[in-house]
């Protein structure tokens, strides 16, 4: 005699598709380092990391005080190595703030922004009531230009009691996570930048229109090689990437979406929140950065100084 079984059919699941080229869960490559790099301690000073593969804060200098060429040599790999450097409790002058910055080399002005003690000072003073700008959106700066910024050096003078911290995000850990399609589509793309998107929104035509021949749109590669690690990093951004060349409107629309939502990516990301005279160095070839308006109504008074960059390469 034998038993037999009722066995329950295996059902068929229902559709369950969600609309492609969007970010999901899962495991992400973190890779800090190029390959090949090392892990090395820092002699010179205090390296406290901040995030997994972008962010940390130095402890131990003076910033207010010339660095040696030790010194400043080992600030760069951690530079390189971290992409933005947090340093607590400067309280630098304008002066020992363009100082700092400089070795790295020379500044830049920018004539779209306020001005601070300097032409090469940028002043982004929110007092109460102030419109709310250059906030709330991933960019990289001046990628308008032919060259855009090397890095820049903030410090905020004033803070608010809640709110107003500052997000990075490493784009080339954005680049080594793209699926390989993707890949394979953006490398050796180039798209263009401009500078009217981002300030649009802001200021009237009128004010936007004698600045136009000054920034005409550039090109630049969707994927740029570091010019020093020579690792490969995502270079578009919501403020000024309008379309990729040679790819029709709605196609281009499509793709600069899904490359700009990888910023997104919080296993990306560190996320900074300020105290006064608090610094940060980063490395705007590398990074995109997020200013968070959740402030309201208190004041965030904050000084920048960029350093000339050089043009982006494949």
């Amino acid at each position: 005699m034998s038993l037999t079984h009722d066995v329950a059919p295996v059902s068929a699941l229902r559709d369950h598709r969600i609309p492609a080229d969007g970010l999901y869960e899962g495991t992400r490559i973190l890779n800090r380092l190029p390959d090949g790099v090392r892990e090395r301690p820092y002699e010179r000073f205090e390296l406290v990391p901040q995030g997994r593969v972008i962010g940390a804060e130095i402890r131990g200098l003076d910033l207010s005080r010339p660095l040696s060429i030790a010194v400043r040599e080992e600030l760069n790999r951690a530079f390189l190595e971290w992409k933005v450097l947090f340093f607590r409790g400067q309280h630098l002058t304008s002066d020992a703030q363009r100082q700092f910055a400089r070795n790295w080399g020379e500044l830049e002005t920018n004539p779209l922004l306020a001005q601070g003690d300097a032409d090469d000072v940028v002043r982004f003073d929110k007092s109460a009531g102030a419109v709310p700008t250059y906030e709330n959106v991933w960019h990289t700066d001046v990628t308008f230009r032919e060259r855009p910024a090397l890095g820049a050096v903030l410090q905020l003078r004033e803070v608010p009691p809640v709110g107003g911290d500052t997000m990075w995000a490493d784009m080339a850990a954005a680049y080594d996570n793209l699926p390989v399609g993707v890949r394979e589509r953006i490398d050796g793309a180039s798209a263009v930048h401009d500078f009217l998107p981002g300030f649009a929104r802001f200021y009237p035509p009128e004010q936007l229109a004698p600045f136009q021949e000054q920034f005409p749109p550039v090109q630049h590669p969707v994927v740029r090689r570091h010019p020093e690690t020579g690792r490969r990093m995502l270079f578009v951004n919501t403020s000024f990437t309008t379309r990729i060349i040679g790819l029709e409107r709605p196609e281009s629309d499509h793709l600069l979406r899904l490359l700009f939502q990888q910023a997104h990516v919080p296993e990306f990301q560190v996320r900074f929140r300020w105290q006064a005279g608090d610094i940060a160095f980063w490395d705007n070839r590398a990074t995109q950065h997020y200013a968070v308006n959740d402030y309201a109504p208190y004041p965030r008074v904050a000084e920048r100084v960029a350093i000339a960059g050089d043009r982006p390469f494949a």
